[in-house]
């Protein structure tokens, strides 16, 4: 029987740099998915404003949403551990499991472009 090569560990692409155009590029490259419901958001939140407050809590947003989707082992997980939380009888389990969903969410907020 021959031996199978490992398949290598899929490589995870360099968060953007801290700009709205950065970002949708990523995403639109990297996690394409996303990109209708970024877009959506951008129009309803941001693009009519006349103000740019609400831009950092944007980006903060989907940072964080990219961060995640950009690594498809990590996208995989969260979504588990949501839907297991959805389906849980006990509300210490599914209290459990969206705090481990909040803490990588949180997480992904101290990523800097590049990493």
């Amino acid at each position: 029987m021959a031996a199978h090569a490992e398949e290598p560990d899929p490589v995870v692409p360099p968060m953007p740099e801290r700009t709205p155009g950065a970002l949708r590029e990523a995403i639109a490259e990297h996690a394409p998915k996303l990109l209708p419901d970024f877009d959506d958001h951008w129009k309803w939140a941001i693009a009519d404003a006349y103000n740019l407050g609400p831009v950092p809590a944007f980006m903060a947003r989907w940072w964080c949403e990219y961060a995640i989707a950009r690594n498809p082992e990590l996208d995989a997980h969260v979504i588990d551990l949501q839907h297991r939380a959805a389906e849980a009888t006990d509300i210490a389990e599914a209290k459990a499991l969206i705090d481990e969903v909040a803490k990588i969410r949180y997480g992904t907020r101290k990523l800097e472009p590049g990493e």
